[in-house]
C-alpha cells in the first residue's frame, strides 16, 4: 500500500494511492494515519480496503508528511562509500548516528526555509525506514520484521552550522530541514530495500544518482544497530544516508542552495519531492 496525508498544513486527511497512481480519500476508513494505523494490526485492517473503492481526489492538493507520531528522527551519516570519500571522511567501521529535530519535519513539497546566517545550505536524498513495531535489541536477521514501510527523505543540511563542532545536530535540525514523503510505502510493496534507484536534481541539473545497494550498512543492519542504543517506537524514522553529489563535495563551483533554487528528488517506488528554497523570513 501507498499511504499518505493530504490537504492544508494542520488539516490533512488520510489518503491512499491506487494502482494508477491516483490519490484516493481514505478519511472515511481512518481519521488519521498514525502509530496505530501503521502497526501490524492497523495495516492488516487497511489491506482489506481496495483503493479503487475509495473516492477519487480530483484536485491537486498539497501532500503532508505521510503519517503522524514521529517521536524520533534518527539519521545515519556517511553510509555510502562515495559520499564519505567526497567529503574527505574515513569510511566508517560502524554506523554514525545523529538526530534531526522533529521540528525540522515538513511536507515533501513544502518550501525549504533558509535559516538566519546560513551560508552553506545543502541537500541529501535519502531512504527513510519507518518503524511499525516497538524494537529493542533486535537481531539483524529479524530487523525488517519491525518495519512498517519506507519513505523518501531530504536530509537538508547547513554545513557551516554542522561543522562548527564535532556534533552535527545543529546543522541538521533547522525548521524545514526534514521533508518526508509523499508516501509511506508498506513493506509488501518493497520486498528488498537494497535495490532502489535514488536521485536528486537542483534546477534540473542531476546532482545525485545512485542505488541503495551501495549503502555501507543495510536497512536491516541500521534498524538492529539503532535498537541496541535506543528503543525504536512505532512511527520513528531512520533516514539511512545519502550518496555522493552533495554541494559539500562539489569543489569546482559554489553548488550550495540559494533562494529560488528548485530541488527535486526521488526513489524508485517511493515517489518524488519538489521544494523551492526561500530566503530567511525573519
Amino acid at each position: 500500500m501507498k499511504l499518505c496525508r493530504w490537504g492544508r498544513n494542520g488539516f490533512e486527511k488520510a489518503g491512499m494511492i491506487d494502482a494508477q497512481g491516483q490519490l484516493r480519500d481514505l478519511s472515511s476508513i481512518v481519521a488519521n494515519i498514525d502509530q496505530e494505523t501503521i502497526s501490524p494490526k492497523g495495516l492488516a485492517r487497511l489491506r482489506k480496503t481496495r483503493a479503487e473503492s475509495l473516492p477519487l481526489v480530483r484536485t491537486n492538493p498539497r501532500f503532508g508528511v505521510p503519517y503522524t507520531g514521529i517521536s524520533k528522527f534518527v539519521a545515519i551519516g556517511l553510509n555510502y562509500i562515495d559520499h564519505a570519500r567526497e567529503t574527505g571522511a574515513q569510511i566508517p567501521s560502524e554506523p554514525i548516528i545523529f538526530m534531526k529535530a522533529t521540528t525540522s519535519i515538513s511536507g515533501p513539497n513544502d518550501d525549504i526555509d533558509t535559516p538566519k546566517n546560513s551560508t552553506k545550505l545543502d541537500y541529501e536524498t535519502e531512504l527513510g525506514v519507518v518503524i511499525g513495531t516497538k524494537a529493542r535489541y533486535v537481531s539483524e536477521e529479524k530487523a525488517l520484521d519491525y518495519v512498517a514501510g519506507y519513505t523518501l527523505v531530504n536530509d537538508v543540511s547547513e554545513r557551516a552550522f554542522q561543522m562548527q563542532s564535532s556534533q552535527w545536530d545543529k546543522g541538521k535540525g533547522c525548521d524545514s530541514f526534514g521533508p518526508i514523503g509523499p508516501w509511506l510505502v508498506t513493506t509488501d510493496e518493497i520486498a528488498n530495500p537494497q535495490v532502489l534507484d535514488i536521485w536528486l536534481d537542483v534546477n534540473s541539473d542531476r546532482r545525485q544518482s545512485s542505488n541503495t545497494r551501495n549503502m555501507i550498512f543495510s536497512c536491516a543492519k541500521l534498524v538492529s544497530y539503532c535498537s541496541h542504543y535506543m528503543t525504536l517506537l512505532p512511527g520513528d524514522i531512520i533516514t539511512t544516508g545519502t550518496p555522493s553529489g552533495v554541494a559539500l563535495g562539489i569543489k569546482d563551483r559554489d553548488a550550495y542552495l540559494k533562494p529560488g533554487d528548485i530541488v527535486t528528488l526521488g526513489i524508485k517506488g517511493l515517489g518524488e519531492q519538489r521544494q523551492k528554497v526561500v530566503a530567511f523570513k525573519g
